[in-house]
């Protein structure tokens, strides 16, 4: 569970003002708004890459606020999936199990059911440069679930790909969302695919979060 209390951040011209939002355990919930309203700048406070001006983060019921990011659990995918260019796809699975000195055999077999999960098998002795958009993005979210996290924060993570390819990954989010249970917040310009992923909808708009809800209940499946 994801609890924001009177939280506020200030980054730039970005102003988040005493947010207070909520995110159920074990729920998909999406975060709409406008281009420079500070979505991301949102996530990035979640997890702990930028500082709190005031207010409290609390995550599974722990007050995580002042907690360095390699501390807090979270799986973090941004925009451009960050992958590493030196690194292969199975480096990539890898790179959290063994920053946390994961036993060699664990590791390897968290690759493994990661690979199969994400349909990357074939690809695991790729370097970024040669993968797809969609590859790219289904390794990103592959490093992010290798540590188990128990809060996964996405930033467009199906941004510029595709129609087919943005259709296949918004199924596989739904799909491993369902089979891991893992809480999730999930950034989106894109109304379909929130309609198609959230449990719940929140609106960030003039530094304040409030409950997003669908024009009619016909429109969220």
């Amino acid at each position: 569970m994801i609890e924001v209390r009177d939280l506020t951040v200030r980054a730039g011209n970005c102003l988040l003002d005493h947010l207070q939002f909520s995110v159920p355990d074990g729920q998909y919930t999406v975060l709409m708004g406008a281009s420079g309203s500070g979505k991301t700048t949102l996530l990035e406070t979640l997890c702990g890459l930028r500082p709190v001006a005031g207010g409290q983060i609390r995550l599974n019921g722990r007050d995580v606020t002042r907690w360095r990011p390699a501390e807090r659990g979270i799986g973090y995918v941004p925009q451009d999936g960050a992958l590493f260019p030196t690194l292969t796809v199975y480096e990539h699975l890898a790179f959290g199990p063994r920053l946390r000195r994961t036993p060699r055999a664990v590791m390897d077999r968290k690759v493994t059911e990661l690979a199969a999960l994400l349909g990357l098998e074939p690809l695991l002795g790729r370097w970024p440069e040669g993968l797809s958009g969609g590859e790219r993005q289904r390794v990103a979210l592959g490093r992010a679930l290798a540590i188990d996290p128990a809060i996964l924060c996405l930033d467009e993570p199906l941004n510029a790909l595709d129609e087919q390819t943005h259709r296949q990954l918004c199924n596989l989010l739904k799909t491993i969302q369902r089979q891991t249970r893992v809480t999730t917040l999930h950034v989106t310009h894109d109304s379909a695919e929130a309609r198609h992923l959230a449990d719940q909808l929140l609106i960030l708009k003039d530094g304040q979060v409030a409950p997003g809800a669908w024009a009619t209940p016909a429109e969220k499946p």
